[in-house]
């Protein structure tokens, strides 16, 4: 039960993080431009009020307009293996595979600058973090593995009570709570769950660019953000055995170990920006900065927790009920209630169990509480770019990009765990066929600093769970645009994200000298598609 706590919680988290490229919080497709060619730091144009900021006030006098639709879709998977799935009557297989969708049907993005000389004034708006909902049907195997658990952890406890209630009654082979009517004692499970969230971070930047000379320019702005996530999630009718849990907790309420999470969490933070772009000949370098956002999320929660603090008493009233119905009068069967409950062994297996819950209930309720404020803070983010023209047809872009993830305050400073920032790679080419047609198509890979997990490594130094996971990736896009005159053109454009599998395993001891191994093989799949139109006037 303890656990349980734990897992409805953070499993919700995982259907929150529905990032589509970038790093763990920032979306970097902020324009079509970039999903036809995933290389767009040196480039001039409108997207680069995004991009390339600095650059755009090369584009000449005159008023610069982009508006983006976006559809993405994404799915996680996550296989798990442990033997005590085995157990799930309603599913006794291991390996066990989740699924989880995400899906974003409209993802906007505006972009505007006004050139007047050697000044751009520009703003940006566009869904800079998260932008969708996911739903993990059928839970999580995290969650799954907690229940199974704890099925173990109550057959346990029913056989220390069957055994402290044999001798005194002075019977051999007791079985009230550890009979095939109650929990049994194979650690047989079953239960149902469902996890959900959305996560969406509003940006609205505005800044001003300068041209120093008619090669160089600069640029700074600033971006507000404001977050807004909710989570929902549940586990119910959960059995161990033949018996319902909420028995053992509160006979009177079947909801009694039912467990609910509806988290709605609210933040606003504020990212200095700066850039510079220097053009020369054939070629194009630019950089840009965005500073560490700083972010507090708070909490506004209605959650629906189970109490192991009247397991005694129900246990006893249990306990009094049964012998009763056997013949024994209740004076005598509230006294052997209470000499069992007296038992040493028995008073030590609750208080364990007493203890463990509310640690590990504080651990997972810590982050969700009302009222509470969380460290979420999105990494600094540097991006360098170099274009080259060879000819005015062509154009040839290759980018770099670093989010300084281990510096960005998160939960618990998970960020620490990390080994290093994201790493971005990318190039695109771009051609004109003719006047009215362009073409492109482009690259970028991925790589998140995640550390190595074998079974032996330790709890603190585990990053990977499927509550929020990622995996480095390589995406490729392509796309086109029609340039219907000199003041409108109209790109399309489809991007494809190819993750890799992240394996992990850890070693459970449930029993002392005795471990199994729970493994999880991570990975994910991304589509999204894209239209825009751009307009000058």
């Amino acid at each position: 039960m303890n656990k349980l706590k734990a897992a409805c919680l953070t499993a919700a988290i995982a259907s929150s993080s529905v990032s589509f490229a970038g790093g763990f919080l920032t979306n970097t497709n902020q324009n079509v431009a970039f999903n036809r060619m995933m290389s767009r730091e040196a480039s001039i144009g409108i997207d680069g009020v995004y991009y390339n900021p600095a650059g755009v006030v090369f584009l000449g006098d005159g008023h610069h307009l982009s508006i983006n639709w976006q559809l993405a879709y994404q799915d996680r998977t996550i296989k798990n293996d442990y033997s005590l799935f085995t157990n799930n009557v309603n599913n006794p297989i291991t390996p066990r595979e989740f699924k989880g969708e995400a899906f974003a049907p409209v993802i906007p993005s505006f972009q505007y600058a006004y050139n007047k000389g050697r000044w751009s004034f520009q703003g940006n708006f566009a869904l800079t973090g998260g932008g969708g909902k996911c739903t993990f049907d059928n839970g999580l195997g995290s969650f799954e593995r907690i229940v199974a658990e704890t099925a173990m952890a109550a057959c346990g406890l029913a056989r220390t009570v069957d055994g402290a209630l044999g001798s005194v009654l002075k019977q051999e082979n007791m079985k009230m709570f550890s009979s095939d009517q109650a929990f049994g004692a194979g650690g047989k499970y079953s239960f149902n769950s469902y996890m959900h969230g959305r996560q969406y971070y509003f940006g609205l930047s505005l800044g001003a660019a300068y041209k120093v000379s008619d090669n160089f320019s600069v640029f700074g702005g600033v971006r507000g953000i404001y977050a807004t996530t909710n989570y929902y999630g549940y586990v119910e009718d959960i059995k161990v055995g033949n018996m319902p849990l909420y028995m053992v907790l509160d006979p009177t309420k079947k909801d009694a170990a039912n467990i609910e999470l509806s988290c709605d969490q609210n933040g606003i933070g504020f990212t200095p920006i700066i850039g510079v772009d220097f053009k020369t000949g054939k070629w194009n370098f630019s950089a840009k900065y965005e500073f560490k956002t700083r972010m507090r999320l708070k909490n506004k929660s209605v959650n629906l927790v189970p109490s192991i603090g009247n397991l005694p008493a129900n246990l006893s009233a249990q306990m009094t009920q049964i012998l009763t119905q056997k013949g024994i009068p209740a004076e005598q069967a509230e006294a052997t209630a209470a000499a069992v409950l007296a038992n040493q062994t028995v008073q030590q297996t609750m208080k364990n169990l007493k203890n463990q819950f509310d640690t590990e209930l504080d651990e997972a309720i810590g982050e969700y509480a009302d009222g509470k404020k969380i460290a979420a803070d999105i990494p600094a983010y540097l991006s360098v770019g170099v274009g080259y023209s060879p000819i005015d047809p062509l154009r040839i872009n290759v980018g770099f990009h670093f989010f300084d993830d281990k510096n960005a305050k998160a939960y618990n400073n998970r960020q620490e765990k990390l080994d290093h920032g994201t790493l971005e790679y990318n190039a695109g080419v771009e051609y004109d066929i003719n006047k009215k047609f362009t073409v492109s198509a482009g690259w970028q890979s991925t790589n998140y600093g995640l550390p190595e997990e074998e079974a032996t490594t330790s709890k603190d130094k585990r990053f990977m769970d499927d509550k929020s996971f990622v995996t480095s990736s390589n995406s490729v896009g392509l796309g086109g645009v029609w340039h219907f005159n000199k003041k409108m053109s109209f790109t399309v454009a489809y991007f494809h994200t190819f993750y890799q599998h992240k394996k992990t395993t850890e070693s459970v001891e449930l029993i002392p000298g005795n471990a199994i191994n729970y493994s999880a093989d991570y990975s994910r799949n991304n589509n999204v598609f894209a239209a825009g139109i751009d307009i000058n006037f």
